[in-house]
């Protein structure tokens, strides 16, 4: 009963999906779902940028072993991300009228600097997406008590996203995330319930978490451990403002106005509800510690799933299984499609320029196919869990994305010189030390000192402050790389750019 549920369930979601693809004209419907969404849709869509696997199976088994403390980076600091990024967006960028934010950055700066963005940009989904693909596969050998292999139900979880959002795009997307986002809240609350009895009641299960320590936020007045802390905190609130999947559930919307309030709102709703399933996953440990804490040494990300299966009705475990596949789902679809988007976007266009739209659309819907594969891959390969995998995926955006994005949006004197220094320095700084962290290099050595650096301060803080200083010395000192960013307000000479660029496209409808 419970594996054709979890069939039918999925059908219907395939079957949404493909319907929406039916409304999708054009490249602005695939990849920013024509910019027409209403505000519970954006809500919903950006409440699922981050409920996904790592937020159902990889934070809450975190949360049972190290306690708050341990769930800096999601959610406190993935949902601060979002509100940050709402306000950012909008006020920003919104009206550039763009599709990707590598265009932001060919406006701003020039082509080099698009290019090498995007594929910091990209290659941040890789371990994102797998993350989500291996849970599926998870799921669907709980599921069918072994009948799947995890290697086979990543491969059919694969599909069936890649099926949909091939065709439907952010479109399909964002109707999804809309009709998910109640089953998994429903679901989620659902389950919390049930388990809450068993477990002593909710006051039970907070007091002892309390008492374990679990409920500890701040580290100790240690500064390494501080350093450690704001590091995973910094690595998710900023390192994942400069990702496409964020810019294109805020930018969908109708106005900037509901880009604000839909970011904020789909913010502050996913932060609260991050803490069901730990409810869910540390009331385990209390309704039979031996087997929950066994699971926590062996493969933590069982907990969640072997409690519903063993101690919940199978209407219980129908609606459990229904929502996490929604989280999955959701999260999946649109990691997906912004690397296959922006790749497309920036990376191809610029080599073939005088693409029509319908080809530029099959363009974007060969890179998904391409992208799904590689991860697919990955995730096949990698032995990271589902909440490392996660964590990493922001640190290269951190180094090599964020400071030309937020100078570039701020500061009017930076300038291209002054991004290439910034992405060049911040990614050869964290490469370096990360590399020589756990080496062998021996005491006395240059490479032994940087690792000892590595060790105490996190490579990716690293890099972030060497990509700063990049940016400001290179903006500061005499231009040798491209031209000086003309000094007048860089926001308007962006909208006269974008404006001519818009201009040119009506009149030359079958270049772009």
């Amino acid at each position: 009963m419970l594996i054709w549920f979890v069939v039918l369930y999925l059908l219907v979601s395939i079957g949404i999906g493909l319907f929406a693809a039916t409304r999708v004209h054009s490249a602005k419907d695939f990849a920013v779902a024509g910019r027409h969404l209403p505000l519970p849709v954006v809500t919903a869509t950006v409440f699922a940028t981050w409920f996904g696997a790592e937020a159902v199976f990889g934070v809450s088994a975190t949360f049972v072993k190290e306690g708050l403390r341990g769930v800096v980076a999601d959610p406190f600091g993935s949902s601060l991300c979002l509100i940050i990024a709402g306000f950012f967006f909008a006020t920003k960028l919104y009206k550039l009228n763009i599709l990707t934010l590598g265009d932001f950055f060919r406006m701003r700066y020039n082509r080099t600097v698009e290019v090498l963005t995007t594929l910091c940009i990209v290659a941040s989904y890789l371990g994102w997406v797998s993350a989500q693909i291996k849970a599926l596969g998870l799921v669907f050998n709980v599921v069918t008590n072994d009948g799947i292999s995890q290697t086979a139900g990543m491969i059919l979880g694969a599909a069936i996203v890649l099926t949909y959002t091939t065709f439907g795009g952010m479109l399909s997307v964002a109707i999804l995330d809309f009709v998910q986002m109640g089953v998994i809240m429903g679901g989620l609350f659902y389950i919390a319930t049930l388990v809450a009895g068993p477990a002593g009641g909710v006051d039970t299960v907070i007091q002892h978490a309390s008492a374990a320590g679990k409920l500890d936020f701040f580290p100790e007045a240690d500064p390494w451990q501080w350093l450690s802390f704001l590091g995973a905190w910094i690595t998710m609130m900023l390192g994942s403002i400069p990702q496409q999947d964020v810019f294109q559930r805020i930018t969908s919307a109708k106005t900037a106005k509901i880009a604000i309030w839909g970011s904020l709102l789909g913010g502050s709703i996913y932060f609260c509800f991050t803490f069901v399933p730990m409810f869910i996953a540390y009331s385990a440990t209390l309704i039979d510690p031996d087997l929950f804490n066994g699971l926590l040494q062996t493969d933590s990300q069982l907990v969640l799933p072997t409690l519903v299966l063993q101690h919940t009705p199978l209407l219980a475990q129908a609606i459990f299984f229904g929502a996490v596949l929604s989280a999955i789902m959701s999260c999946s679809s649109a990691t997906l499609l912004a690397p296959s988007v922006a790749f497309s976007e920036n990376i191809v266009r610029g080599f073939y320029p005088h693409m029509g739209d319908h080809q530029f659309l099959r363009v974007m819907r060969t890179s998904i196919v391409v992208f799904a594969a590689v991860v697919l891959g990955f995730a096949l390969y990698s032995n990271a869990s589902i909440f490392k995998m996660v964590e990493n995926a922001y640190k290269v955006t951190l180094a090599g994305a964020f400071v030309p994005l937020f100078f570039g949006a701020f500061w009017k004197r930076a300038t291209t010189q002054g991004a290439l220094a910034a992405i060049f320095g911040g990614l050869s700084a964290w490469l370096l030390i990360e590399s020589l962290v756990g080496s062998t290099a021996q005491a006395g050595d240059y490479a032994y000192a940087l690792a000892h650096v590595g060790q105490l301060v996190p490579p990716q803080l690293i890099g972030l402050a060497v990509s700063m200083l990049g940016m400001i010395a290179g903006s500061l000192l005499p231009q040798w790389v491209g031209r000086p960013t003309p000094q007048m307000d860089s926001h308007a000479a962006l909208h006269h750019r974008a404006a001519a660029e818009t201009q040119h496209t009506a009149h030359h409808p079958h270049q772009h």
